[in-house]
């Protein structure tokens, strides 16, 4: 019985750091190489075919904004109006169509800031191991005493399960937001077109920058939870008794988990107060 308690929670543990593996895989990943790149091929198709309804509301928020900004057509006659016009038709027009470009670029940017932030990191690990003083209380307990231990543990290893599934499910959909943001960029990226719907562009860029940048405070929550996690295990009373002691442990344990926990799911809100949005 007491090989299995301590079974249950090296079992944890293991799905716990498999998946904060799987996380520092997906955050240094770009969308276009997420899964063999074949759902980036289905996005840029379906980018590419709301150009057109992206370009003729382009033509509705550039031809409603003229027609809003000049009281009369004597007002285009005047060289810097016209300039000033042109010139948003032109940089609204380049959004639309090389829309894909840009959010890469805007992507490849954050990028660069999440890599700078991993390689700080050093040494540190975010796993997490059952340490050889707590299995030694574990493995010395006879069948009868273990029994209320290994409630305790399956408890715990469940709960710690649970919270790797959410982590994970966290930073997955960072990427499926990624690409609803490229695949109908076309159509938030033509109210550049017109003065007053040009709001809506810059809503829709500061979005996609919080984002993006999800990455780097994913990155920097799991800073937080290696130094957490290297610090040392919980210090144990020795005069407690193992069911205490192993409620204390994992109780420890899962606060940390927690704190990582936390702060994935709260990126985005995290980002989004930074940038103002």
């Amino acid at each position: 019985m007491a090989s299995w308690v301590a079974d249950n929670l090296d079992n944890a543990f293991e799905t716990w750091n498999e998946k904060v593996a799987e996380l520092w895989q997906l955050v240094s990943e770009t969308p276009e190489t997420f899964k063999g790149g074949h759902i980036w091929t289905v996005i840029e198709g379906i980018n590419h075919s709301l150009q057109a309804i992206g370009l003729g509301l382009l033509v509705v928020f550039f031809a409603l904004s003229l027609a809003r900004g000049t009281l009369n057509f004597a007002d285009l006659k005047r060289p810097e109006q016209a300039l000033k016009y042109f010139l948003r038709f032109c940089l609204a027009k380049a959004a639309v169509t090389y829309g894909m470009s840009l959010m890469t670029t805007i992507f490849s940017i954050c990028g660069g800031v999440v890599s700078a932030i991993a390689e700080q990191m050093g040494g540190m690990t975010a796993s997490i191991t059952l340490p050889d003083e707590m299995r030694d209380i574990i493995n010395g307990l006879g069948f009868f005493e273990s029994i209320p231990l290994w409630f305790v543990t399956l408890l715990g290893s469940l709960f710690i399960t649970v919270l790797s599934f959410i982590l994970i499910l966290t930073v997955y959909s960072r990427f499926f937001k990624l690409y609803i943001y490229c695949a109908l960029s076309p159509i938030p990226l033509a109210s550049f077109a017109g003065e007053g719907t040009s709001s809506t562009g810059h809503a829709f860029l500061k979005s996609y920058i919080g984002v993006c940048m999800e990455g780097a405070v994913i990155v920097l929550a799991c800073v937080i939870f290696a130094a957490f996690s290297s610090s040392g295990p919980p210090v144990l009373d020795p005069t407690a008794e193992p069911v205490s002691m192993t409620w204390q442990y994992i109780g420890e344990v899962i606060f940390n988990m927690l704190v990582l926990v936390g702060l994935v799911k709260g990126g985005e809100h995290l980002v989004r107060e930074m940038m103002g949005a």
